[in-house]
């Protein structure tokens, strides 16, 4: 039981001798349990000064001998090669270090740095500053950019955001969002000291603080553009609609329709008329209006691009893609989508909705539907209007042999044209080597036209799937329009209608408008925000960067002793989770 057995004698006197013996080795065996905690404390005290330093230095060690585990010894077994990727403005800089650290450690032999050609594609390598780095993280998720391809979140910078504040347009909400992200600007130096000890979502959101008060910019603009604030009105410049009789007397339960042929005056100076608001057709108008913005939005972005797309085919040489991709992609686009929005504009300024009002829907159906066929005097928007629509479908679906067949029979004939000689030769070769190099030939032609052929079906399909996702601004803008609206009506109109403010209704408004106020931020600002956010990311990911971005390429990863710390660190946190 490792215990100590100690004799019990019959006399008294010495029974208490062992006592006293037996309680002088407790004292003392205490008295060294308290000075050796005390020296352990007081050594853990020392350690803990210079444990952070000292786990610093290890990790450092570590990553050092970790990549110079990857070196080659050369011939003479005197020193190191290594091969690695430095960006070439950098050159200067790492032979110059190369140089100190050879003084420094009193080496003989001067390090050499050498030029070498590599069959492996660069790594991608794009310099952000702590605004633009959320849009790249944004771009990067989807796939990282090809070798000198370019970058989408050059436009992102701006597109993401106006996209989000089309979806999320109120002049009060954006305004919240901006200061929102402020604020973590204005925190910034507090939360970057304190950044490994924040909750996860705290610390996405502080990372994504400029995007965050880019898109309350946004949203506010857009707000100003719709007149809303709250879902409500506001009467900044004075309404131009004017009422038909100005004697006459309305009470609040008096219906009046106006004519904008009589009673509209100048154009409203910015954005919606105010007396939309107010008015019964107040989403007749909106819908329409906001759904053909959406249009045109997603065929300017789509087109744009298209245009990116050229400037990578330019770069790279690529010429056959430029006459056989490009040029029939956007012909193909123009031919439906452009002359959509060209019907669009002409509806806006040369239809007389007093006289007429063709469907544009209807129009882009029948176009397809009913080729050749005669258009009614009601549905028709111009004279030689079913001509015009003819000869677009017949371009349009020109283009989609184009697309499909130009450029890999092009490429066919110049492989064959190429290997002319060798094919002269390979005919005194083996049979059996022949025939599987034909084989493998086979293989890799109709690898390239079942790749062509996707990317074809894909092109012409999205052109009409990827305008109807366009229209989630529309959905979206009218979803939050619509949320605020009842929210409002829910709550402090019933409050401002119905409340008697002298029995109590103060005290009462108090509780209503803090229910209000926590729905707003709840509902409206974190749920619709982030619903807004997602959609403006796909948008992004897939309507417009499928038009030129191949995201096939691999980060440039440089060494450094603060990225090997940190990304421990993270991993730490995380395994600790």
């Amino acid at each position: 039981m490792s215990c100590r057995v100690y004799p019990c004698s019959e006399k008294t006197s010495r029974r208490h001798e062992v006592r006293d013996q037996v309680t002088t080795r407790l004292a003392e065996m205490e008295d060294v349990i308290c000075q050796t905690q005390e020296h352990r404390t007081q050594q853990l005290k020392d350690i803990a000064v210079d444990i952070r330093s000292w786990i610093v230095k290890v990790k450092k060690w570590r990553s050092i001998y970790y990549t110079m585990s990857k070196f080659n010894v050369n011939d003479t077994r005197t020193g190191f090669i290594a091969e690695g990727w430095v960006r070439t403005c950098d050159l200067e800089n790492v032979k110059q270090a190369l140089k100190r650290g050879a003084t420094t450690s009193g080496s003989v032999v001067m390090p050499i740095l050498n030029t070498v050609g590599s069959s492996m594609p660069p790594p991608t390598y794009h310099p952000a500053n702590k605004i633009t780095k959320g849009y790249q993280v944004i771009i990067d998720a989807y796939g990282v950019a090809t070798y000198q391809e370019i970058n989408p979140a050059i436009f992102t910078v701006i597109t993401f955001p106006f996209l989000f504040g089309i979806m999320f347009g109120d002049m009060a909400h954006g305004l919240f969002l901006f200061l929102f992200g402020a604020w973590f600007i204005y925190k910034e130096s507090y939360f970057d000291l304190r950044k490994h000890l924040l909750d996860e979502i705290i610390s996405m959101l502080y990372h994504g603080r400029y995007i965050i008060m880019m898109m309350g910019i946004f949203a506010s603009y857009s707000g100003f553009l719709y007149n809303e604030i709250y879902s409500k009105g506001v009467d900044i410049f004075g309404s131009s609609w004017r009422m038909p009789n100005d004697d006459q007397t309305y009470t609040s339960s008096d219906s009046v329709t106006l004519d904008p042929k009589y009673d509209y005056g100048p154009p409203y100076y910015y954005g919606i008329d105010p007396m939309w608001i107010l008015s019964e057709n107040k989403l007749t108008y909106l819908n329409s209006y906001k759904m053909k913005l959406s249009v045109i939005l997603g065929l300017s972005q789509m087109t744009f691009g298209l245009f990116i797309s050229l400037s990578n085919y330019r770069y790279f040489g690529r010429v056959l893609d430029i006459w056989f991709t490009f040029i029939p992609q956007l012909i193909f686009l123009e031919c439906i989508i452009g002359y959509m929005c060209f019907l669009i504009f002409y509806k806006w300024f040369f239809v007389d909705a007093g006289k007429s009002n063709p469907s544009i829907l209807i129009t882009m159906i029948d176009m397809f539907l009913s080729i050749g066929s005669g258009i009614d005097s009601d549905d028709k928007f111009y004279e030689g209007q079913e001509f015009v629509q003819l000869c677009l479908v017949i371009i349009a679906l020109c283009m989609v042999p184009i697309m499909f067949a130009a450029k890999p029979l092009i490429e066919k004939y110049q492989r064959n044209k190429d290997v002319a000689d060798y094919e002269a030769l390979s005919y005194d070769s083996d049979d059996e080597d022949l025939e599987e190099r034909e084989k493998a030939e086979q293989a890799a032609e109709l690898d390239i036209w079942v790749n062509q052929g996707i990317h074809t079906i894909e092109f012409c399909l999205g052109v009409i799937s990827n305008t109807a996702s366009y229209l989630r601004l529309w959905a979206l803008s009218l979803a939050h329009s619509e949320l605020s609206e009842v929210l409002w009506d829910m709550t402090m109109y019933y409050a401002f209608e119905w409340l008697d403010w002298d029995e109590g209704g103060c005290i009462l408004l108090i509780f209503i408008f803090a229910a209000w106020a926590a729905l707003t931020v709840s509902i409206l600002l974190c749920m619709e925000g982030l619903s807004a956010f997602l959609h403006a990311l796909r948008l992004h990911w897939v309507e417009f960067q499928n038009k030129f971005y191949d995201g096939n390429g691999y980060k440039f990863l440089p060494f450094s002793f603060s990225l090997i710390l940190e990304n421990e660190e993270n991993l730490e946190e995380i395994s600790a989770i």
